[in-house]
């Protein structure tokens, strides 16, 4: 679970420097989701399904430990980005190297191994299997289309296993990175560490980031200080509102902005100390469904739950 931090801890750090930036905890990410989508799913009505993203979750975390080796950005990759303000570790038209599909292999066999996992999440795994093992081609233009968010292209039975894969691949592309060469400034909205999407974002406590507001990557789980009461997509600050499922947690609202019609969630940690970005944006669809009768759109999918795409007749 997440590490609350002592009192002499707390009262150790530097209250008036608000970090830029935070790099992803190497010994609990995904552990961290997997303890809190099993948490959640006690009470939620799509807690089958959290169970199984549970699994997924362990399984990345063992495959993050693992693979603890992935070729970076090249020197001019750095100093290019630098230079332009750019993420460095851009995921979009990045050359991935082979170990992204062993990750793969690692977390649907763990999956699949699990007695309690429902025939059909096995009988994907088993076919994800076997893509690895004789067609690759497919699986690579599916995690393109997933990195690019391209609504064509994407198999959602596969998705959340590939995307799980990505997100381990980046995570440990962002640990091994030096903080110290990231640009200075980087596009608003995006990731500046792999220029992907925020999946959502939370009010921290303790420490030098209480009551700061961090978006958090859905791809490589960096998170970044946006200023509160601000739209994460457009940077509008005068038409911001909150919503919140009637009798529901005070911790989880729905931040929208009325001039670009967008919306992505907000999570409270002094309301709630355990709540994860991608977990609570999972479990929380109700409050999606509700956006969505009001009028406003979401920017960026959960990296667990994709629509497949309808063609027409």
């Amino acid at each position: 679970m997440q590490r609350i931090l002592s009192r002499g801890e707390i009262e150790g750090l530097d209250h008036t420097h608000i970090p830029r930036l935070a790099q992803p905890e190497e010994r609990s990410v995904f552990q961290e989701r997997a303890n809190r989508l099993r948490q959640l799913a006690a009470e939620s009505s799509i807690g089958d399904y959290l169970l199984v993203m549970a699994h997924v979750a362990e399984a990345q975390q063992a495959a993050l430990l693992r693979y603890t080796t992935i070729p970076g950005a090249a020197k001019e990759q750095v100093d290019r980005a630098q230079a332009h303000g750019m993420p460095p570790l851009q995921a979009t038209g990045w050359k991935r190297d082979g170990t992204w599909l062993a990750i793969l292999a690692d977390i649907v066999q763990h999956v699949q191994a699990q007695a309690e996992m429902p025939d059909a999440v096995k009988t994907i795994c088993q076919n994800i299997i076997g893509e690895i093992a004789t067609k690759t081609d497919s699986l690579e233009h599916l995690a393109d289309a997933l990195l690019a968010r391209f609504d064509e292209g994407v198999d959602a039975a596969r998705a959340p296993f590939v995307m799980a894969a990505l997100q381990v691949y980046w995570t440990r592309l962002g640990i091994n990175f030096p903080e110290g060469d990231l640009p200075i400034i980087t596009p608003f909205g995006v990731c500046p560490c792999c220029g992907s999407l925020p999946v959502s974002s939370i009010v921290r406590i303790g420490g030098s980031r209480d009551g700061m507001r961090y978006a958090i990557c859905g791809l490589c789980s960096t998170e970044w200080h946006v200023v509160r009461v601000t739209c994460t997509h457009c940077e509008d600050t005068e038409k911001i509102t909150y919503h919140s499922i009637e009798a529901g947690s005070e911790a989880i609202k729905a931040e929208s902005c009325g001039k670009c019609n967008t919306y992505r969630k907000i999570f409270y940690q002094n309301k709630d100390q355990m709540v994860e970005a991608v977990a609570d944006d999972l479990a929380t669809l109700e409050l999606d469904m509700l956006m969505g009768e009001e009028g406003f759109y979401r920017v960026s999918d959960n990296p667990f739950l994709w629509q497949q795409h309808q063609t027409e007749d």
